[in-house]
């Protein structure tokens, strides 16, 4: 599977920054904290890679989205972020209309910072607030408080970003309703453009999962957090909200939302690049997936070691992926998008086989069960969530992974995988 090739592709450009000031409790990200040492030589191998990545594409394309996360950006000095974006204009082919995003924590910004930052080309922020409750904060182990996440959106507003997005965490451990309820409406009244609401998970190696294994906490309640996540999803409804992806919601403004496009790249299974330690990238039917240490990432980028296309040198993995494993994968990634689902006119122009061939069981099986539903028909609408099905999408993705593969697909190349010492 491929795009064609007769005008320019959009791809996105991911770009990790693995340095916090602090690792949260409940955090499993590829983040280090106490590792400021090593930003300078960090910076410098990201420059290369980029170089390096954008000399390996030949085919016509534009970067319609560039997203910096991590760990925490905003940590790093303001004059590495701009280098960063200089080396990503003389590598790459930018759109003129390009989301340039990066992600902050309100404790780690300020009105200079902020400025700079907007003027070096940033032009979307997303800010972890995660709670309004100071003892919820204290739990995550978050560095701010309420107070501080009022003045860094105060300070990216006057700064000029038009475009900001909260992070905010429900089912933490002895969160309420009420106290749900009110972080919900304490991130309205700061006027956001984009909400971001993630249901905790506690992940193995965090400290919550050793603070439950003792005891010292309890685990999250699904079903208060399946009533929360109702709740916020009917009063962002009536802010002027529109909830495009299961955890997103975009401010509707002159009848369009600001949705984040860099995150609908991922979603709509298209083509993008990760560079910096532990990215993945998913281009021209291949995975890249970088060293994930920072000290390791930095060495291979000093190595210099060729890796087949279109990985760099830091790429640890390259994994050449059959339609199957992509068919798969796009079911998963595309049922997140609650409007537009899975049109399978798209899915038969991408793959060149009809939605229902290849997922028809499935298919049936879920609309029986009222998770799925057809909007206009099953040859030309779309296949999507039903509100039911939000709740329930985990078990709806299981469905399509791990399948044995049918045997109209067999005469297609399949996975092969590159493994680098």
């Amino acid at each position: 599977m491929w795009y064609a090739m007769s005008m320019s592709i959009k791809i996105s450009l991911y770009i990790h920054i693995p340095f916090c000031r602090h690792r949260c409790a409940y955090c499993d990200f590829n983040t280090y904290a106490g590792q400021e040492g090593l930003i300078p030589s960090y910076l410098k191998a990201l420059e290369d890679e980029i170089e390096q990545v954008g000399k390996k594409l030949t085919f016509p394309f534009e970067v319609g989205t560039i997203f910096l996360g991590g760990g925490t950006p905003s940590y790093l000095p303001v004059e590495g972020l701009q280098n960063i974006l200089d080396t990503c204009r003389r590598a790459f082919l930018i759109s003129k209309e390009c989301e340039i995003s990066i992600e902050a924590n309100p404790g780690t910004v300020n009105r200079d910072g902020l400025s700079q930052l907007r003027m070096a080309g940033f032009n979307r922020i997303s800010m972890g607030m995660q709670s309004a409750n100071i003892n919820e904060l204290r739990l995550l182990e978050r560095e701010h408080d309420p107070v501080t996440v009022i003045r860094a959106v105060e300070s990216a507003r006057l700064a000029g970003f038009e475009n900001l997005n909260l992070d905010l965490i429900f089912g933490i451990p002895g969160q309420t309703m009420e106290s749900w309820q009110q972080s919900i409406q304490f991130a309205l009244r700061l006027k956001p453009d984009h909400l971001s609401l993630y249901a905790l998970t506690i992940e193995h190696g965090t400290p919550f999962k050793k603070w439950i294994e003792r005891g010292l906490i309890n685990l999250p309640d699904d079903d208060l957090a399946a009533d929360q996540y109702d709740f916020a999803c009917e009063l962002l409804a009536e802010a002027g909200f529109e909830h495009y992806e299961i955890s997103n919601w975009a401010l509707k403004f002159d009848h369009q939302a600001k949705v984040c496009h860099h995150n609908l790249q991922y979603w709509r299974y298209l083509p993008y690049i990760g560079v910096g330690a532990g990215a993945h990238g998913f281009l021209e039917n291949y995975r890249t997936i970088n060293v994930r240490g920072i000290k390791a990432y930095i060495d291979r980028m000093k190595l210099g070691v060729e890796m087949p296309y279109p990985a760099s040198s830091a790429a640890e993995q390259v994994i050449e992926m059959d339609l199957w494993t992509q068919m798969q994968e796009k079911m998963m990634v595309s049922l997140r998008l609650l409007n537009e689902g899975v049109s399978a006119t798209s899915f038969a122009r991408q793959f060149g086989v009809e939605l229902e061939e290849v997922f028809g069981n499935q298919i049936a099986r879920l609309i029986q069960q009222g998770l799925l539903e057809w909007v206009d028909n099953p040859t030309q609408g779309c296949l999507r969530l039903t509100r039911q099905g939000w709740l329930l999408a985990n078990r709806v993705f299981r469905e399509f992974i791990g399948l044995k593969e049918p045997p109209l697909l067999r005469k297609f190349t399949h996975s092969t995988t590159t493994r680098v010492p």
